[in-house]
């Protein structure tokens, strides 16, 4: 499955608002993010910096390049636009992070699990 991470950044002192409007993510927004084909998202947060990285993991299929185009997530950038760094579309100005290190476990046809690589 492909991976997409990705770098944001949080304006300081916004950490608090900002895990209180994802805690109550919009079940229109998390169904929309769900048919595009994110099986998995995830965003951490550094302190120090305020940055954001956010880690998706994707169906094969999947259609996360269309995800701007829709009402739901322009409503939504437009919500979280006080609290973060954003282009003049209010979308979030996000940086592509490069994978440099994997470290996974696959199922073998014994159906034990293969060294790390």
């Amino acid at each position: 499955m492909p991976i997409r991470a990705f770098r944001m950044t949080l304006h300081p002192g916004q950490q608090q608002e900002y895990r209180r409007r994802h805690d109550a993510i919009w079940p229109e927004l998390d169904a929309a993010l769900r048919e595009a084909g994110i099986e998995d998202y995830r965003i951490f947060l550094d302190p120090q910096s305020h940055h954001l990285f956010a880690i998706m993991t994707l169906t094969d299929n999947h259609s996360v390049d269309q995800l701007p185009a829709l009402p739901i997530m322009q409503r939504w950038w437009d919500y979280m636009a006080d609290i973060m760094d954003t282009q003049t579309d209010n979308s979030p100005t996000e940086i592509g992070l490069e994978e440099v290190f994997s470290l996974t476990h696959e199922d073998t046809s014994a159906g034990e699990n293969t060294p790390c690589k």
